[in-house]
């Protein structure tokens, strides 16, 4: 009786638990819709406040900076960390890829702290610079673990053959490992610009007053009360970061149906 009784409440518990992390969601693309510009009492349906987002200059360059983190965070940690993975495997080191599964566990707020910390130590202004820098350590920890998860998989055969053919390990690594290695990093590369766009906390310890991202837009702006501007900024940022990660599990079946 009380097995069918747990069974029973699964599903309502299951229910609460969806409603509670997808309800604020809800109420959010809503009320970007909503004609009311002050609070939650809804007026009627317009879609103004999408319309002042693109004649507003502080959103546009709010984001070109999130672009610009975003996209050079994206290059910067795919092309290390296939370096860092290759030559870490044929240098027999690959117990040093162990400290990149530490941004894994390591609390974002403690990395902040320890970055901030570290570039007032060595006098580095914050700007750009240094929040590509600090997204870009946030990012190894993701595109490291996927890419030498993918490489593991490789027939070390192909890669002996190269090197048995002549292919110095540049050209190997250029004309045998990347190919091979393609789906993996174009996966975690998806998932490093989800992660950069969208960051909060790196953004802002590690960012100079002119650095502006769309997160600390938003949080500027709900500093003085909700706004359905706002809204409709976060709602178009929810559709975006939520088509990436559709395009990131789509990637990943399909790697994982090859390599059955």
């Amino acid at each position: 009786m009380i097995r069918r009784w747990k069974l029973a409440m699964l599903p309502f518990f299951a229910m609460c638990a969806y409603l509670f992390l997808y309800l604020p969601v809800a109420v959010l693309l809503v009320f970007s819709f909503n004609s009311n510009s002050i609070g939650y009492t809804w007026t009627g349906f317009t879609t103004r406040w999408y319309h002042e987002l693109l004649r507003s200059d502080e959103v546009w360059h709010a984001l070109y900076n999130s672009l610009t983190v975003a996209i050079s965070t994206v290059i910067l940690t795919v092309v290390l960390g296939a370096l860092i993975v290759y030559f870490s495997v044929r240098g027999r080191t690959s117990s040093l890829l162990l400290t990149f599964y530490a941004n894994l566990a390591i609390p974002e707020i403690v990395l902040a702290v320890g970055l901030l910390s570290l570039f007032y130590f060595v006098s580095v202004p914050l700007g750009l610079i240094t929040l590509i820098a600090s997204h870009t350590l946030l990012g190894l920890g993701y595109v490291v673990p996927i890419v030498h998860a993918r490489f593991l998989e490789l027939d070390k055969q192909l890669i002996e053959a190269s090197l048995d053919l002549g292919a110095t390990q540049w050209q190997t690594f250029f004309s045998v490992i990347l190919p091979l290695l393609s789906p993996a990093m174009i996966a975690s590369a998806l998932l490093v610009f989800i992660i950069s766009f969208d960051d909060f906390v790196l953004s802002f310890f590690c960012s100079g007053a002119s650095s502006q991202t769309l997160p600390l837009y938003i949080f500027s702006v709900l500093r003085s009360g909700s706004s359905p501007l706002v809204s409709a900024l976060s709602a178009l940022m929810l559709t975006t970061s939520g088509l990436l990660v559709l395009i990131f599990f789509l990637l990943y079946v399909r790697k994982g149906g090859a390599a059955e």
